[in-house]
């Protein structure tokens, strides 16, 4: 019976009627109590929302699927920031991709490791597919540099002005999107049986786990059960996340934290949260390519799809972004991804690699604690 069980983040779906009660019953009304609980109930719907992606991914075939899979795979993350976009929060905004980024390669991929590497001596994973994601973060990384690199090349000069960084900004974006099409080909099309193929020298446990994830597996829901689904899920992140946004500033002056640090930690976890359990249910069953790919995957979508279609957004949102980051948030992003290129060279991994890389993220995390100002 252990066996079969499975944690569930469900039950934080209690936050939901307390975060419209908060937020409608005048009497009731708290920022502070009101961004925390419309964060806590985000964090279920995001993973009702990935199910419901999944299950009408099965009814579209294996092209069609794999891209919605994709697409929607940071819905959630998407649209919070949106929202906060709307607001004109762009230093949130920014801050979250940052932290999206980091939290899914240092905190997802570490508590990942960390779990599956206290269960099993070593764990092994696909090499190729995961060289192939870190080489594309390593080009991101580049996205988000060149951008605070022409910012004080050119202030040097005195030369430096907002309306051609937010011009350059657009041009990088454009070419981080255009990498993303090219990585979905990529990864749907042209190679998609070396890049879901089995991790060298793969011990006969691992292969014996496999017939195993069917028995257990959620039963396949009807295709209008995954669309109603997904669209009330949607609805209701929407509207949650319009409480996150509107509370930010009084839960931001109460707990006495900047609004970076708001973003790249609070903001960020709340997005991924659902995502994160599922990366590290997958390792203590001994699936590291499924939880790899869920934890640089996502960093992946993050860094080539949401950030250029942010920018994109808020030129006709009448608040353009940048993609010119602070160079905390830039030296962080080159050292996760960095590291986690370093680890994953050998297909193999263990736990203390994974205690390594939460190590890192704390640090960071007292980085931008500690950090004063905003972008």
């Amino acid at each position: 019976m252990l066996k079969s069980f499975k944690p569930s983040i469900d039950w934080l779906l209690v936050f939901l009627p307390v975060s419209f009660l908060l937020e409608y019953v005048p009497a009731l009304h708290n920022g502070t109590a009101l961004f925390i609980c419309s964060g806590l109930a985000i964090i279920p719907l995001a993973g009702i929302m990935g199910r419901a992606t999944e299950h009408l991914a099965e009814h579209l075939g294996q092209g069609i699927g794999g891209l919605l899979n994709a697409t929607f795979g940071n819905a959630a993350e998407l649209i919070i920031a949106l929202m906060a976009l709307n607001k004109g929060l762009i230093g949130v905004v920014k801050a979250s991709i940052t932290g999206s980024i980091i939290g899914n390669i240092l905190l997802v991929l570490g508590a990942s490791l960390a779990a599956g590497g206290f269960k099993y001596r070593e764990q092994r994973f696909n090499r190729t597919a995961t060289q192939t994601s870190t080489a594309s973060l390593f080009l991101a990384a580049i996205g988000l540099l060149v951008p605070t690199i022409f910012h004080y090349s050119a202030a040097s000069h005195n030369a430096w002005k907002p309306e051609v960084a937010e011009k350059l900004s657009l041009g990088i974006a454009g070419v981080l999107f255009v990498t993303y099409i090219c990585t979905l080909a990529f990864s749907l099309v042209t190679h998609k049986d070396l890049l879901s193929g089995t991790p060298e020298g793969s011990t006969a446990r691992a292969a014996s786990a496999l017939p195993h994830a069917d028995s257990t597996a959620e039963p396949e829901w009807s295709k209008g059960k995954a669309v109603i689904v997904l669209l009330v899920a949607t609805l209701f992140v929407a509207w949650l996340s319009e409480f996150l946004v509107t509370s930010v500033e009084s839960a931001r002056a109460q707990l006495g934290v900047t609004e970076v640090f708001i973003g790249v930690i609070v903001v960020a976890i709340i997005g991924n949260a659902a995502e994160h359990s599922t990366a590290v249910w997958m390792a203590i069953k001994d699936k590291m390519d499924l939880s790899l790919g869920i934890a640089i995957g996502s960093s992946l979508q993050i860094a080539l799809f949401v950030a250029p279609v942010l920018v994109f957004t808020s030129w006709f949102l009448g608040h353009p972004m940048d993609l010119e980051f602070t160079i905390p948030e830039v030296v962080a992003v080159i050292v996760a991804v960095f590291i986690v290129a370093e680890i994953s060279k050998d297909g193999r991994t263990n736990w203390l690699e994974g205690v390594q890389l939460l190590s890192v993220y704390l640090i960071l995390a007292i980085l931008f604690y500690f950090l004063p100002g905003s972008h």
